[in-house]
This record gives structure tokens, sequence and C-alpha cells, in this order.
């Protein structure tokens, strides 16, 4: 089952609809701590200062749009207040050791040098995503006449995914071999996690 099916299920529900802005907000938030993680405490620069605040603004905004939902819905991220939790909390963390695994594998990185690097391939799979799942959530928030909005995340994804292919042009001149490698490997978590929701849903 496809996102754009399940969706219009999730939003008619608002205990599901709830939960599902509560795993968004996770997942932004988790996104959040591993860009902070990966960060050189000398070197960092502006960017993943700017994108690491971002990132953390979703998963806020997304926190407050629960109250759009209903009052009291998923005051935390207590399993019981996600979808599909095992997937969720999975997705990202093992996207980031197959990346870092794969980084050690074909360019022998390590220490400050794999973070980075795997900082730059996971964010660039993820704002990849993003500009595919926020639209499509969008499109049928409206459909929905829902007054949940998350048009400002959009914008401002879009513009993450510029800074990173920037980033990466730098990084590597292979940078578009390595990218794919780390979207391919989105890709398959990214289904696994589809259909993670899809059971609950249904």
């Amino acid at each position: 089952m496809e996102l754009a099916t399940i969706l219009p299920k999730i939003i008619a529900d608002n205990q599901l609809h709830a939960r599902w802005l509560n795993t968004l907000s996770l997942m932004e938030n988790t996104g959040a701590r591993k860009i902070s993680a990966s960060e050189d405490p000398v070197t960092v620069t502006y960017i993943i200062l700017k994108h690491a605040a971002e990132e953390h603004r979703h998963a806020f905004y997304l926190k407050k749009q629960i109250e759009k939902a209903g009052q009291g819905l998923c005051p935390t991220y207590a399993l019981e207040y996600l979808i599909a939790p095992a997937d969720s909390k999975h997705y990202l963390h093992q996207l980031d050791i197959d990346v870092c695994r794969y980084l050690k594998k074909e360019l022998s990185l390590n220490g400050a040098e794999l973070r980075f690097a795997a900082y730059l391939l996971v964010t660039y799979a993820i704002e990849v995503r993003a500009d595919e799942l926020y639209p499509v959530y969008q499109d049928a928030l409206d459909e929905a006449g829902s007054k949940v909005n998350v048009k400002s995340i959009i914008l401002e994804e879009e513009g993450h995914l510029e800074e990173m292919i920037n980033q990466l042009q730098h990084f590597s001149p292979q940078w578009q071999l390595h990218a794919q490698k780390a979207v391919d490997m989105e890709s398959a978590l990214f289904d696994k996690w589809v259909k993670g929701l899809a059971k609950e849903v249904n």
C-alpha cells in the first residue's frame, strides 16, 4: 500500500492523526539530534548549525500541530503515542548504520571524517524523501479540509536539499554515486516503514 492511500485514513481519525504527527515529530527530532551528534566542536559550520536548528523547529512545529487534532493527545514520544513505533524508531538509526558501513568499506573513513560523511549522505537521502513525503501529506490534508498544514516545512526542506547538494559537491567528485547508494538504502527502509504504517492503519 502506498503512502497516498494510507494518509487519508490517518487524517480521518483524530487519534491516529495525532500519532502520525507525533511520529513525524519524533523522526525530525531524531534527525536534529543526529546532526548535532555529528558536529565537530571546532569546525562546525553555519549551514550545519542552521540545519540542526531547523530540524528541531520542525519537530516542535509538528508537535504543536497535534493540538489541531485534539487536546491532550500524544504528550510524549512513548510507544503508545506513535504509529508503527518499532519501524519509526529503527528507520533513521538503521540508515545511519548502513551508510557508515558503506563509507568504511568503500572510502575507508573513520572518526570525525566518517561522522561528517555519514551526516552528508544520510541527510541527503532524508531530504530527498522529505521533498516527496511532505507534499503528498499536504495534498491529503487539503483534500480532507484539515486545519493541520506543513507548508512551511515543505519550503525549508527544499532549501535543505540544495544545501546538502552543495556540501556533497565539495565532499567528493563522485558524490552522486555515494548519494545514490544512500538513497537506495533509505528506499528499502522507507518501504518497510510504510508497510508498518499500513498494518496499523488497517
